[in-house]
């Protein structure tokens, strides 16, 4: 059922799990622990007294821009384009933000995140992600653009779930578009499959009362339907299942994450999330903790985990150090709570919310 709760959770827990892990990302285990101690980091390493994010948290906001902006020109025009192709324009803005300096002048801009000037920070943006963009961000599951299987694609598709839940639209297709916006930028099939499985996961956390793995078992019958024949496929399922197996009969977190990878592509990212999300589903710190204290890419590890475990216990029960001293917090929590209430307004009604309009219209931010 849709619950305000699990939207905020999923964002801000992805966030918590992002900048947990930020402070770790490009650290071996034995540097960590000698750093943080035997449990490794377990409480966020604060700059100017914040929290910061990574890009992985920068373009989850820029993704849930996406879709507001082509529904609200849906509602308010009566044509709109795919929901993949506004996400992509909003990656550019993206780019921009890690290219240009605040703030950006233009008479007319495509997104209000671009009014927040926090975001014009480089937090070791993916450099997939960049020379993408750069080149156009024109990458289809059809025409790949390059065969990256980087988890820069996963890391920012959790909003795609989120919107789509208590929506008419058939799983397969939202979760067709969380494969799309991956494949913008990632060609390789590990690089947006692992993406449609994420999408899938959220919104089923969100629209049923059903387990992790409830939800996890549902997400891969999915991507093994929609992604028949396709050459790894197999191995996708497989290494999942195998998280699923590890978490049910693993006693030592760092060996099963070792079988399962270091989280820099995809599929490895999302079968460390399944992992820690199974084995602490009742425990947001020790799953966080254990998603980014390895030798892998923490951050989005973390990331994913986050959106994972914080829709399923929801923004209430994430642990309050977590919330406090979170980078741009204010704008995480009202992004999800835009994604919840969505687009109100209609070109048939007079109806006429002017901080919405603001946003997924002029797009521009007014306080």
């Amino acid at each position: 059922m849709k619950n305000i709760d699990k939207f905020r959770g999923c964002l801000i827990g992805g966030a918590a799990g992002d900048a947990l892990g930020y402070a770790v990302e490009f650290l071996r285990e034995a540097e960590i622990f000698r750093r943080y101690g035997e449990k490794g980091i377990t409480d966020y390493a604060l700059t100017h007294g914040k929290a910061l994010i990574s890009d992985d948290t920068q373009m989850t906001l820029f993704t849930a821009n996406g879709l507001l902006v082509g529904t609200t020109r849906g509602m308010m025009r009566g044509i709109m384009g795919e929901y993949d192709s506004y996400i992509s324009i909003m990656y550019k803005c993206w780019y921009r933000t890690q290219t240009e300096r605040y703030p950006i002048t233009d008479t007319y801009q495509e997104s209000w995140l671009l009014d927040i000037p926090e975001l014009y920070s480089r937090r070791a943006p993916g450099i997939t992600c960049m020379n993408a963009i750069s080149n156009g961000c024109e990458g289809t599951i059809e025409r790949p653009i390059n065969d990256s299987k980087g988890c820069g694609g996963i890391m920012r598709v959790a909003p795609i779930g989120l919107y789509f839940s208590e929506k008419s639209m058939s799983y397969e297709k939202s979760d067709l578009i969380g494969a799309k916006a991956s494949a913008c930028t990632h060609g390789h099939e590990l690089g947006y499959i692992p993406s449609a499985a994420l999408v899938h996961i959220i919104r089923k956390l969100v629209e049923e009362p059903v387990t992790i793995k409830e939800a996890v078992a549902d997400a891969l019958k999915c991507t093994e339907k929609m992604f028949r024949g396709s050459k790894h496929i197999d191995y996708f399922t497989a290494l999942i299942n195998k998280a699923i197996s590890l978490a049910e009969t693993s006693d030592n977190d760092l060996d099963a994450i070792h079988q399962l990878g270091e989280g820099w592509v995809a599929e490895e990212t999302l079968a460390i999330a399944v992992y820690c999300a199974l084995k602490y589903a009742d425990d947001f710190e020790k799953a966080v903790v254990t998603a980014v204290n390895h030798n892998g890419d923490s951050d989005s590890t973390g990331a994913v985990l986050g959106n994972i475990l914080g829709t399923y216990i929801g923004y209430a029960n994430i642990p309050q150090k977590y919330k406090e001293n979170l980078e741009l917090s204010e704008i995480i929590l009202e992004t999800a709570d835009d994604l919840y209430n969505d687009c109100q307004m209609s070109e048939y009604d007079t109806n006429r919310d002017e901080a919405w309009a603001a946003k997924y219209i002029e797009c521009r931010y007014k306080k």
